[in-house]
């Protein structure tokens, strides 16, 4: 059964490694982040459900508050680059000065 959790883990976690390296869009980007936050969140309930320990659960929740954390200051940043730049392109976002 574990086997099961970690192939579709894998498979979350390829689907949200492609969405970041593939798409031209920062909000499909952050998405694509979350996806793979959750993929590793479900290795480690599936590990720990497998090993009996409530470990994996513990470190769910720090994770999810982090990956919050994350997604409200990503997208905040983002707003703000798409008013300055009027684009979600990542590549109009090169230069560091504004």
């Amino acid at each position: 059964m574990l086997n099961q959790y970690l192939i579709l883990s894998a498979v979350l976690f390829s689907i949200g490694t492609l969405g970041v390296f593939v798409r031209r869009n920062l909000i499909t980007i952050l998405l694509s982040i979350e996806i793979m936050l959750n993929a590793v969140n479900l290795t480690f309930v599936a590990a720990g459900r497998a090993y009996g320990a409530v470990d994996g659960q513990i470190i769910v929740f720090f994770v999810m508050t982090v990956a919050a954390a994350e997604a409200a200051v990503g997208l905040a940043i983002v707003i703000a680059l798409f008013r300055h730049r009027a684009s979600l392109d990542p590549d109009a976002f090169t230069s560091l000065k504004w």
